[in-house]
């Protein structure tokens, strides 16, 4: 399965907002599919999305949420 945006251009915009010079926040595909995985299952919860969601699954409204930097990742671990 393809993943749209790519992991790739998720770890651009997460990284975006770090300074120029600092190391990046996020530095891997397991850290963007845990944020977003998480992020998931707080919607399963009943969280309110940030972004249309009408007969969307979960996770892709976490992945676009991040794409569209609604949600924001807090340390790699995240």
């Amino acid at each position: 399965m393809m993943l749209h945006p790519s992991y790739t251009d998720l770890l651009e915009v997460v990284n975006s907002e770090t300074e120029q010079g600092e190391p990046p926040l996020v530095n891997s595909r397991y850290s963007i599919v845990m944020a977003t995985a998480k992020r998931a299952r707080q919607l399963i919860a009943g969280q309110p999305a940030l972004v249309p969601s009408r007969g969307k699954k979960p996770l892709s409204v976490a992945v676009q949420e991040l794409n569209e930097s609604k949600i924001h990742i807090v340390g790699d671990e995240a």
